[in-house]
């Protein structure tokens, strides 16, 4: 990419697309063309481009690490059948493709792709919302990490509205020797047998698990982009390495909230029985209780390292792909629109 040098012709330091705006440093240095007419974009970008950027990081993110989502998610087992022992993500996948079939690892991919789209779409356009309108509140200039915080958290109740569904479902189909051949019929046999109310009976769980998260993710992304990238420009390295990072610490933090969370989604038979169970287990603090009568306080990071490993590429994907769609869109929109 070409480097330009100078200002920025008759605009007086960078603009950018979220609604602030910082001082260039002069007319003296140099800066990337790209970057250059990313900040030159208005400050106000359009719900619909949010929501249009946002449904494709969310396909793009869960298709790519999904393989590795459906490891994360066997790891959490509790009591798993010895035939589905993993010791790492890598050998969990050659074990899997050989013994279960080349295909076996994306099994309920098609539903995650079905609700990742809309729940991205109101989660970004949310976030970038309630963060600009926050920031106005607590810091009327630059950037304010407790506004960049609740507006993740307030993100994260509409995202997990639509996505918990999805998730149950995507995690009954990856568990090893599921009943389920298929989406609908995964769909079909837990309204049947356990009601509409089983398709969020962790959705409190994951809550508390996604709201920190999030907000961890949130604060974290924006203060490595204040370091590294700090005149917000379209810069994909930045967005990469900030969201990579981010991912990374927020996943670590909120494992045992994603062990319950499995276990409340799968219903794990063995491991029930095993508690002396029946029926079916809800609510956050009985699947705590649940992991620490059959593992101990380790039982609660079961998974850490596959989660850590699917968690960090995924948002690094998720940023990057949101931030280009953001830029482009824009850019088309504005090359597009009839001059006065």
């Amino acid at each position: 990419m070409e480097l330009r040098c100078g200002g920025v012709g008759s605009q007086a330091g960078g603009r950018r697309m979220d609604g602030d705006s910082r001082d260039g440093g002069g007319g003296g240095g140099c800066k990337d063309a790209g970057s250059e007419d990313y900040e030159n974009l208005p400050t106000s970008v359009s719900l619909s481009i949010h929501m249009t950027a946002g449904a494709m990081a969310g396909i793009l993110e869960h298709s790519v690490m999904y393989p590795v989502d459906s490891v994360k998610t066997r790891m959490q087992s509790l009591n798993p059948d010895p035939k589905a022992h993993y010791t790492s993500v890598y050998g969990a996948l050659k074990k899997i493709i050989r013994t279960e079939g080349f295909w076996r690892p994306l099994r309920g991919l098609n539903v995650m792709m079905m609700g990742a789209g809309p729940a991205h779409a109101l989660y970004f356009a949310c976030y970038e919302n309630m963060k600009r309108t926050l920031n106005a509140v607590f810091h009327h200039q630059g950037n304010s990490h407790l506004a960049n915080g609740i507006a993740g958290s307030m993100a994260t109740l509409l995202h997990d509205a639509v996505m918990n569904p999805a998730e149950v479902v995507k995690q009954r189909l990856q568990m090893y020797d599921s009943p389920h051949r298929s989406a609908l019929s995964c769909i079909r046999t837990v309204w049947g047998t356990e009601g509409l109310g089983a398709f969020y009976r962790s959705y409190t769980t994951q809550l508390t698990m996604n709201v920190p998260f999030q907000s961890i993710h949130f604060i974290t992304y924006e203060f490595l982009q204040e370091q590294i990238n700090p005149y917000r420009g379209y810069n994909p390295q930045s967005h990469i390495i900030s969201g990579g990072l981010a991912g990374a610490l927020a996943a670590a933090a909120t494992t045992p909230l994603d062990v319950c969370k499995t276990l409340l989604n799968t219903q794990e038979n063995m491991a029930l029985n095993l508690a002396n169970i029946s029926g079916r287990l809800s609510g956050m603090a009985n699947a705590f209780r649940t992991v620490y009568q059959l593992n101990g306080l380790p039982g609660y990071f079961k998974g850490v390292q596959a989660r850590v490993i699917y968690q960090m590429p995924s948002t690094a994907i998720s940023w990057s792909v949101y931030e280009f769609f953001k830029y482009f869109l824009t850019k088309h929109k504005l090359e597009n629109r009839t001059p006065y």
